[in-house]
């Protein structure tokens, strides 16, 4: 299966977001900590340079705990400032507001100069889809100011959220790339539902998702299922049929129930705490130790 989405709405929101650059002092950029390098759209770099950044790991509750904090060193060393968080429960959300003005201290201290006060900082919150950016502004601000759901393509268009005299946000819509050249960065933003689960085949994606957590948390079907992960992933999700009981009519298992059931234990957590891939810089890390 060929994992590719981009819709003609995210051309639209590109464009927007170039037009509003010139009005912007800080990115706010959004990625999953369970895969954080193919959670980022490498076009934001394009879009954002000069800019100040930070890079928040939203549903770091989900991924695992000693990756999370690998991968805020690997940020930290690009130049970001980092923090991981949970928007859904509020984990880490009150270190922001000291977070966007240690990034923007030297945009402040320029104003300050110029005897400009009370200009607020204005941040661009970006990610792609399904990342959790509307979570994030709501929880942020303290009430619902952006359109929420658990699946792609909820916000459409731009919006200015002013939370407090200090910080004004513009919210945009989630946006991926035209064309994945790694087709695992593809997978991996399938699995944790980035693209439109309706033009996927379940069953197949299961299967993909079977064969990397397998290989990075072998334990983690057996904890689960109550079954070990064999090489033969279509025989994994066989087994997940069957204990789940997924049958069609008659006797015939029912793999495309089973996958879906496997797909949200992965999106919920329930499979554990999982982090899919590794930061780039974690072998010369590993060196250096």
């Amino acid at each position: 299966m060929n994992y590719q989405w981009y819709p003609g709405h995210m051309t639209k929101a590109v464009r927007m977001m170039q037009e509003n650059i010139k009005l912007i002092d800080l990115i706010i950029e959004l990625v999953d900590a369970r895969i954080p390098l193919s959670s980022r759209n490498p076009d934001i770099d394009e879009l954002g340079k000069g800019k100040a950044r930070i890079v928040l790991l939203n549903k770091s509750d989900l991924a695992d705990p000693e990756m999370n904090k690998r991968f805020v060193r690997h940020f930290e060393k690009q130049g970001a400032h980092v923090l991981e968080i949970n928007s859904k429960s509020g984990m880490g959300m009150k270190g922001i507001q000291g977070l966007v003005s240690e990034a923007c201290k030297e945009k402040i201290e320029r104003d300050r100069k110029r005897g400009i006060v009370n200009r607020p900082v204005r941040a661009m919150v970006v990610g792609i889809p399904n990342v959790g950016k509307s979570t994030f502004i709501n929880s942020f601000a303290g009430k619902a100011c952006a359109k929420t759901g658990n699946k792609p393509g909820v916000t459409k268009g731009k919006q200015w959220i002013r939370l407090n005299k200090n910080l004004e946000l513009l919210d945009t819509p989630g946006i991926l790339w035209p064309r994945f050249e790694d087709q695992e960065v593809g997978k991996r933003l399938a699995f944790i539902g980035s693209m439109n689960d309706e033009i996927l085949i379940v069953d197949e994606m299961a299967c993909d998702l079977i064969d990397v957590i397998a290989k990075r948390y072998p334990g983690a079907i057996e904890a689960r299922y109550g079954f070990a992960a064999s090489k033969d992933a279509v025989e994994v999700l066989r087994q997940i049929a069957e204990s789940r009981k997924c049958y069609q009519k008659g006797e015939n298992l029912d793999l495309e129930k089973a996958a879906a059931i496997l797909i949200d234990d992965f999106r919920s957590g329930k499979l554990g705490r999982l982090t899919l891939e590794e930061p780039e810089s974690l072998c010369k890390e590993n060196e250096n130790e």
